[in-house]
């Protein structure tokens, strides 16, 4: 007997939602009683309606759930449930947690010290270069980070994570089995070995606009704060921000430049009281994090490996913002050819990147 078989039934009914089916797991001692009770203690639950009684009552032989449980197999994946020990502490606490959580790799106690970064699916050049240095430095740390796996923002936030061996854990607005966007697969399978890919939407679950503002708060939820970089008044990261308050989470923002969209939404949020983020220490400072690595307390973003002198140069002349080849070439007085050779180093030595048009900017 599959364990997850009535939790996965019960979470399939039609006109339940996620607090009934609660409620009637609390009720009943467990989904295989609530799906064997009868029509008339049915309905002694307040506020059940009439649909779904009798979809409890007499319909549920209706719901196939035999190939939800083979492809679960299929995957390698699991599903824990809201009384599950290894339901996330800090999700048990928000209005309205998830039933269910379906996922694909390992939930741990120490996710407890997390953080959720969001932002703009358009990112900037900046503002991936700072998600993926904060990223690396709290990872580094032993903070779990949270995101959406979308592109832009999202994406260089588990990426920062991955590339300092840290945990991070990926949540979708669609079943754990479709990854979207399909361009980020390979990163989910990477996520996967490293923390998990989690949702409360049933396998096969398409991603739906309506599904995303809901996974927010679960992105919130799992975090003790939530970071936002990067995002238009008019933004999925903002909502976000939104549930950390109504969760009381604390909720911090990477200034932009004022002439840019991207960063409307994140000054305004400072505007409002979140805290102003500029290195990993504003949040290490203002969260308690229990699991944290005993380390000095240092910026760790800054730390770059020994250079040469001439290596050293050029990544001085290196920022955020991209800078042209010729340029870089004028204010060093090397030849062409050594900026070249020097520019290739640092790319190797994970410190510099290349961008279309001969442009370049520091990746540290």
């Amino acid at each position: 007997m599959n364990p997850y078989k009535e939790w996965i039934l019960l979470d399939k009914i039609p006109h339940l939602g996620a607090k009934k089916c609660r409620e009637l797991v609390e009720h009943f001692g467990s989904p295989q009683k609530a799906l064997a009770a009868s029509f008339k203690e049915l309905s002694t639950i307040p506020g059940l309606n009439r649909e779904a009684i009798t979809y409890l009552n007499r319909k549920t032989s209706e719901i196939d759930i035999r190939e939800d449980l083979k492809r679960l197999d299929e995957l390698n994946g699991r599903i824990v449930h809201f009384r599950h020990p290894l339901y996330p502490a800090n999700l048990q606490m928000i209005f309205n947690p998830p039933f269910l959580l379906y996922l694909k790799g390992e939930v741990k106690k120490k996710d407890i010290d997390a953080l959720a970064i969001v932002g703009t699916r358009r990112a900037t050049t900046y503002g991936k270069l700072v998600t993926r240095r904060l990223a690396r430095v709290l990872a580094r740390k032993g903070v779990t980070i949270v995101s959406g796996l979308a592109r832009g923002i999202d994406t260089a936030a588990h990426q920062g994570a991955l590339e300092v061996g840290g945990r991070t854990i990926a949540v979708l607005g669609s079943g754990i089995d479709i990854i979207y966007p399909g361009e980020n697969k390979k990163l989910a399978e990477e996520i996967v070995k490293r923390g998990a890919v989690v949702s409360e939407y049933s396998l096969g679950t398409q991603p739906n606009a309506l599904h995303f503002p809901q996974r927010n708060r679960i992105i919130s939820g799992l975090s003790k704060g939530v970071l936002v970089i990067e995002a238009p008044l008019k933004s999925g990261a903002l909502i976000t921000a939104d549930f950390a308050l109504e969760q009381g989470r604390e909720v911090f923002a990477v200034p932009g430049n004022i002439t840019s969209p991207n960063s409307q939404g994140t000054n305004r949020l400072i505007k409002e009281g979140a805290k102003l983020v500029e290195c990993a220490e504003d949040i290490l400072e203002e969260l308690e994090f229990s699991y944290l690595k005993k380390e000095d307390k240092q910026v760790l973003d800054r730390e770059i490996p020994s250079l040469f002198s001439e290596e050293r140069e050029i990544f001085s002349l290196l920022k955020e913002e991209p800078i042209h080849i010729d340029s870089l070439i004028s204010e060093s007085n090397l030849a062409a050819s050594r900026v070249g050779e020097l520019l290739m180093k640092l790319q190797i030595k994970g410190l510099a990147r290349e961008l279309p048009g001969k442009l370049f900017v520091r990746d540290r």
